[in-house]
C-alpha cells in the first residue's frame, strides 16, 4: 500500500510538534486529510492523499500551528490579554446552567439566548463522548437541554473543525464554541470564504491552559481507583465551582478528585508541546471569551474553594459587546464591572506563559526547531514583564527539553 509523503506544511508541523489538533485542515480538505488518535492520546491529521501546491498555500494561511496575526485596530490592546472592548464578571441566572457550567455558566447562558432569540440556528460545541467518557466529540446543540448536557470544561483533545464542510453544507447559522486556536483557524477561513462566514456568524471561546492527552485523564482514573472499562460517565469539573473531577461507574457509584489535584497535579503535566508555546490562551480571535473569575488569596494565588461560579466575560468585538448586552437585557446573564488590573492575579498560568513565551521560542529557534510565526501579539513587551533570571530559566528549560528529545530519538 502506498503511503503518501506529507506535504511541506505537514512536515514542518510534525518536525516542530506544532499541531494544536483543531481539525481545520481535515474540515477544509476532507478527501485528503482526516483526524486520528496519535500517542500519547492527541488528535493529529493523517494524510489520505497529498495536497497540491495551491492547497498547501491555503493550509499555511489558516493553520494555527503555523501562524497567528492579531490586529487590534481601535480596541484596547492589553499586553497580556490582547484586544478587547469590555470586561465584566457575570453568571447565568439559570441555576442549573450556573451549577453545571462550573465557572458561572455565563457562556452557557449566552448560548441559550443566541438560540432562543434566533440569532443562530444551532451551536457547534464539544461534549463528552458516550463511547469513551474521558474523550470528547463534536455536537450540534439546538436547545437549552442540549446546552445543559454539554456544559462544563472538557480537558481532553477535541477537533471541532474536522466537520467544517458538513456544517457549512447544512445551510444553518451556527455559534461556534472552541479553543482559542480553533477560533484562530475559523476566523481566518471566514475572512477568506463568505460561505464559512455565513455558517459561523458568532465565534466564542474560553481561556485555555492547554490540551492534555488522554493519558492524563487515564492517570486521574488510576489515582481515584476507577477502572476505565467500568466508567460510565466522566466530568473533568463542574457541578459546582470549580467542581471535582468525577467518574461515575456503571454500578452508579462515584470516584472523584479535587480540581486542584486533577488539573494542577496531573493533567497539566500532560499538556501538548504546542500549548507550551501558545501566544493566545485568551481567545483573541473570538467575539466573546469566558473564563474563571477566581478569587485570590493574600499571596495573589487563585482560591479553589467551592462556591457559586463566577465567570469573567471579555467582549472582544462590537458583535460580542452587542450580544452580551442583549443577553443581559433578556435576563439570561447578570454582570458586574471588572477591573482588568485584577486579571493577572487570578489567571497566573496565563500570565506566566505569556511572559515566558519569547524565551521559549528563542530556545527552539536556537535548537533549529520550527516555531509558529506570530504577529501583533506583543511578545517582546510581555517578556519585559519578567525578570531576566526568569526568562533565562525558561530559555534553558526549553533547550534542555529539546536536547532530551534528541537523545531519546523523539526529536
Amino acid at each position: 500500500m502506498h503511503i503518501p509523503r506529507p506535504g511541506k506544511p505537514l512536515r514542518r508541523i510534525a518536525r516542530g510538534d506544532l499541531c494544536a489538533g483543531c481539525g481545520a485542515c481535515a474540515g477544509v480538505f476532507p478527501d485528503k486529510l482526516a483526524m486520528a488518535a496519535s500517542p500519547p492520546g492527541f488528535l493529529r491529521p493523517k494524510e489520505i492523499a497529498p495536497l497540491n501546491a495551491v492547497e498547501e498555500e491555503k493550509f499555511a494561511r489558516f493553520c494555527p500551528a503555523l501562524s497567528q496575526v492579531v490586529e487590534a485596530g481601535e480596541r484596547t490592546n492589553h499586553i497580556l490579554w490582547g484586544p478587547y472592548l469590555e470586561m465584566h464578571t457575570g453568571w447565568s441566572t439559570d441555576p442549573e446552567l450556573r451549577f453545571a457550567g462550573a465557572s458561572g455558566g455565563a457562556l452557557s447562558g449566552l448560548l441559550v439566548h443566541l438560540l432562543e432569540s434566533g440569532e443562530v440556528d444551532a451551536v457547534v460545541q464539544i461534549a463528552a463522548d458516550p463511547e469513551n467518557p474521558i474523550a470528547n466529540r463534536t455536537v450540534v446543540s439546538q436547545s437549552r437541554a442540549d446546552i445543559l448536557a454539554a456544559a462544563g470544561s472538557r480537558y481532553a483533545p477535541s477537533a471541532p473543525l474536522a466537520r467544517l464542510h458538513e456544517f457549512v453544507a447544512s445551510g444553518r447559522r451556527h455559534a461556534f464554541v472552541g479553543k482559542p486556536c480553533d477560533v484562530v483557524a475559523l476566523r481566518v477561513l471566514a475572512e477568506e470564504r463568505p460561505e464559512i462566514a455565513a455558517a459561523f456568524p458568532v465565534m466564542l471561546s474560553f481561556f485555555c491552559a492547554g490540551v492534555p492527552s488522554e493519558t492524563g485523564a487515564r492517570a486521574i482514573l488510576t489515582a481515584i481507583g476507577a477502572k476505565p472499562e467500568k466508567v460510565a460517565q466522566f466530568r473533568y469539573r463542574g457541578q459546582g465551582w470549580p467542581g471535582r473531577a468525577t467518574a461515575t461507574l456503571q454500578d452508579g457509584s462515584e470516584r472523584s478528585m479535587s480540581y486542584h489535584d486533577s488539573w494542577g497535579g496531573i493533567l497539566s503535566k500532560h499538556v501538548q508541546h504546542r500549548c507550551k508555546i501558545c501566544a493566545d490562551g485568551a481567545g483573541k480571535a473570538a467575539d466573546i471569551v469566558c473564563a474563571d473569575a477566581w478569587e485570590s488569596d493574600a499571596a495573589g494565588y487563585p482560591v479553589f474553594d467551592e462556591a457559586e461560579g463566577v465567570s469573567l466575560i471579555v467582549s472582544r468585538t462590537a458583535l460580542g459587546a452587542r450580544l452580551l448586552e442583549a443577553t443581559v437585557a433578556a435576563g439570561r446573564i447578570r454582570t458586574a464591572p471588572f477591573d482588568v488590573a485584577q486579571l493577572a492575579a487570578i489567571q497566573p498560568g496565563q500570565r506566566e506563559r505569556r511572559r515566558a513565551l519569547l524565551a521559549r521560542l528563542a530556545a527552539l529557534r536556537l535548537a533549529g526547531r520550527p516555531i509558529p510565526r506570530y504577529r501583533g501579539l506583543q511578545l517582546w513587551r510581555a517578556a519585559r514583564q519578567n525578570p531576566v533570571s526568569r526568562n533565562l530559566r525558561n530559555f534553558l528549560g526549553m533547550l534542555r527539553r529539546v536536547l532530551r528529545q534528541r537523545t531519546s530519538g523523539r526529536g
